[in-house]
């Protein structure tokens, strides 16, 4: 199935309705959704370096800026 959105055409509000519609939709069928198998190895590497040590915790507001200043 096509949908055709002129994403340029709708407001801001259009488009968070829009995604929160496609994020209640995801969720309603997420037991039909398979994670790939790296996701499962990635979270196995990071409890790993939790367990012996190795990671590095940000609280959010540190993360957040962590994030920004690599975008810039």
């Amino acid at each position: 199935m096509g949908v055709a959105i002129k994403l340029e055409q709708m407001t801001i509000a259009d488009k968070i309705s829009t995604m929160e519609c496609l994020w209640d939709d995801l969720c309603r069928h997420a037991s039909e959704t398979l994670s790939p198998a790296w996701h499962g190895d990635l979270l196995a590497q990071r409890e790993e370096a939790v367990t012996v040590g190795e990671a590095q915790f940000l609280d959010w507001d540190q993360a957040k800026k962590k994030i920004r200043d690599s975008l810039s």
